[in-house]
């Protein structure tokens, strides 16, 4: 088994080939980035991976932005995946990872929506990844577990644990926090590094949250593990440190106090070398 590291977008408003081509000089494998708002612009950006000869995660948000809409239903939330499929089957993407419903759905509401988003994928021949998200579906360890014996034994996840730890405000490391059972459906890995008051530390580098780095490997070897006893060839992560609140900034000035970039190069090439000492090729 191999990893394969993608670059997001998030926060990277610059026309896709300056991505190309620090993806090339971090040693990466492909972009991760929501799917293009028009048929144009997805088209446009066809264009440029397949010159480029660099694979596509597709991003999909339904029934608003990153938070949704409050009031949207579930056929809305449905309906805006229907659109969003279309334009990315432009893109040939290796699979599209859902940010979709509702937080304050029921994990009845929230099995019923993944259910059927997962049809829908396969109607059109995209695979469907629904990451654990706050303010979404799936936004907590508690009522994860709950949706997922109700849910197709073939749907697959995308996991961001850096989401749970700040939703329980703790890292997830006690005897009673057992998520084999999800951890064995996982087929994506979101690499944000979280900590008990917050979604992002400052620096994955700096030594003062070495303990929050340790708990997010141990539970990215878990996955990996699960992922090779499944068969998989290829592994995928994404560093994902982001902006809007993410990086930390100084008062009064609201200077980032790390590179967006570098932070992330620093994950996904950590996590390679990481990846190797249990998967050596």
């Amino acid at each position: 088994m191999r990893l394969e590291v993608f670059k997001t977008l998030w926060g990277d408003n610059r026309p896709w080939h300056h991505a190309v081509q620090e993806v090339r000089a971090a040693g990466f494998t492909g972009i991760e980035a929501r799917i293009p708002a028009t048929p144009a612009d997805a088209q446009q950006q066809a264009q440029l991976l397949k010159h480029a000869d660099m694979p596509y995660i597709g991003i999909a948000m339904t029934g608003g932005g990153v938070i949704p809409s409050q009031n949207a239903t579930l056929e809305h939330h449905l309906t805006d995946l229907r659109s969003n499929l279309e334009r990315a089957a432009l893109m040939a993407p290796r699979f599209i990872n859902v940010l979709g419903g509702n937080d304050r759905w029921s994990a009845t509401q929230q099995a019923e929506f993944i259910t059927q988003a997962h049809a829908i994928g396969q109607e059109t021949g995209i695979t469907c990844v629904f990451e654990t998200h706050r303010s979404r579906i799936l936004a907590n360890p508690w009522i994860t577990l709950d949706v997922l014996p109700h849910v197709p034994e073939d749907v697959l996840f995308t996991l961001d644990i850096s989401h749970w730890v700040v939703c329980c405000e703790r890292l997830l490391n006690d005897p009673a926090d057992d998520f084999s059972a999800f951890f064995k459906r996982v087929h994506h890995i979101q690499a944000r590094i979280g900590y008990d008051q917050g979604p992002q530390i400052p620096h994955p580098a700096a030594p003062e949250y070495a303990e929050c780095v340790r708990f997010h490997q141990h539970v990215w070897e878990q996955v990996w593990r699960a992922q090779k006893a499944r068969g998989y060839a290829i592994s995928t992560l994404t560093p994902e440190c982001g902006p809007d609140g993410y990086v930390h900034t100084l008062p009064f000035t609201n200077a980032p106090v790390a590179d967006l970039w570098e932070m992330n190069t620093w994950i996904g090439q950590t996590e390679q070398k990481h990846f190797q000492t249990l998967f050596p090729q």
